[in-house]
């Protein structure tokens, strides 16, 4: 379908209008006509134009205060300047208001079609761009998860096939790493998502309380139950109950929870009729759940039933190549949220975060940034306002390899580290200015603890002078 390009002419100057509209009309654009500023700004509330040719001096308004107002109001139209006064100033003037170029009067037809050709072109230029960044944003973020990692982007894809389902999931990984963001996801992306989204911490509640609370409880049950009262089931109905570290429920909790698990009904504490719930159960834990039930911590059938799909989320320090990321989304949040004029970090400061192991993970990078932004005086986060007692230990990686006497294994695993910082975490580049394979370097992360032994190992051709 071909899509019409929209041209708005405004001048004052009658003739010169309809020379100007009848010249590009007959160049196959749709030029409209206004011999004021103010009908033109009325009449680009109902429908825009992509190009506007303004006239510098006209009776109502400056020329310049128009362009001025219609760069701010409609950034994406393209405006070019008509002017009989052809100075440099002028010109200038013209530019900084937000004109793509300007026009001297009188002007050659030729010159003019040209000038709305290269204006257009302009447009199309603008557009791809943001349908760039908005393609971009798309790829690198699923609700709030921010990463381009090939470690978050399989958790990104494994969001998007379970989220159709109505298996129970479990969300295992560190504290910090954004469990309940995951969750919310699945939930957000699934058929429930116009239903309750219910998240509950089971170390936030005390365990004599927390039965009632997941399955509420009848006037007089106990002491204080002085009316009915839901549980978070039944807030969930239809929903989705998030249960987070799940590995710290007790044991005779855990029982009621399979009870439910597999009868889809909960009886309120001190009554003797159950209910029928429709509940999706997501639950997240930092615990190893499969050690716990060998040990008889964690009940074995209750961990199969919530062991349907589950999702490793990985921590910070496996995909560091997502902290710049993390970094600009983390600044554009709190530039908002706090008024911060600051804007970008410097490279010094950025080195330093890359540096450090974040035993934290992403809550952590999050609240260093956080303060360095309430901290900074300028546009830019410095070194010096990110080097607190947070990141001594990303301070000692750098300073190590030069002022102790390591062995010549640890000196090896603490350039690996440096250049997979340096390189951002490419891990090609990596390997290349370390004269190794891509499959080298995967068995040398390994061996030193970087990466986890279920990453998968790349497929390319062995290096054999590293054998």
């Amino acid at each position: 379908m071909r899509i019409e390009k929209k041209v708005a002419v405004v001048d004052d100057d009658v003739e010169m209008g309809r020379v100007v509209k009848d010249l590009l009309s007959d160049e196959g654009y749709a030029v409209s006509q206004f011999t004021s500023a103010a009908d033109a700004l009325v009449a680009f509330k109902k429908e825009k134009p992509q190009v506007l040719i303004t006239d510098h001096k006209m009776k109502d308004i400056d020329g310049l205060m128009f362009l001025k107002k219609v760069q701010s109001d409609y950034p994406e139209i393209t405006s070019l300047m008509m002017t009989a006064f052809g100075s440099i100033d002028t010109a200038i003037a013209a530019m900084k208001a937000g004109a793509f170029h300007y026009i001297v009067k009188p002007f050659k037809n030729d010159e003019l079609v040209l000038f709305v050709k290269r204006a257009f072109e302009n447009v199309d230029l603008k557009q791809e761009n943001t349908s760039l960044k908005q393609q971009i944003n798309k790829s690198f973020s699923l609700e709030n998860i921010v990463g381009k990692s090939s470690a978050i982007a399989s958790v990104f894809e494994l969001v998007k096939l379970v989220s159709a389902a109505s298996a129970n999931v479990l969300i295992l990984g560190e504290s910090g790493t954004g469990k309940e963001l995951i969750a919310r996801a699945i939930h957000n992306s699934s058929p429930r998502s116009n239903k309750s989204f219910v998240a509950v911490n089971c170390t936030a509640i005390p365990e004599n309380l927390l039965e009632s609370e997941m399955f509420g409880h009848v006037r007089g049950a106990f002491t204080g139950a002085i009316a009915d009262k839901k549980g978070l089931f039944e807030e969930a109905h239809g929903g989705t109950l998030f249960l987070d570290e799940i590995g710290d429920l007790s044991l005779p909790l855990q029982a009621k929870l399979l009870r439910v698990l597999q009868d889809q009904q909960i009886r309120p504490v001190g009554s003797s009729q159950s209910k029928q719930v429709d509940v999706r159960i997501i639950a997240a834990t930092h615990r190893d759940l499969k050690i716990m039930a060998k040990d008889g911590k964690f009940r074995e059938d209750l961990f199969y039933r919530l062991n349907v799909i589950p999702i490793q989320v990985p921590p910070l320090r496996e995909r560091m190549e997502d902290v710049p990321l993390l970094v600009e989304t983390f600044i554009t949040k709190f530039s908002a949220r706090n008024n911060s004029k600051v804007k970008s970090i410097s490279p010094e400061a950025m080195a330093l975060l890359m540096a450090h192991p974040w035993p934290g993970n992403v809550r952590e990078l999050e609240n260093v940034i956080e303060r360095a932004m309430v901290l900074s005086r300028g546009e830019s986060i410095e070194k010096t306002v990110v080097l607190d007692s947070a990141l001594q230990e990303a301070k000692q990686n750098i300073e190590q390899l030069h002022s102790d006497t390591p062995t010549l294994e640890k000196l090896e695993e603490r350039y690996i580290k440096m250049t997979l910082a340096k390189t951002n975490y490419k891990k090609d580049e990596t390997a290349k200015i370390l004269g190794i394979s891509r499959r080298t370097l995967y068995r040398k992360e390994r061996a030193y603890g970087m990466i986890s032994g279920e990453t998968p190992e790349p497929q390319d051709e062995t290096d054999e002078t590293s054998k």
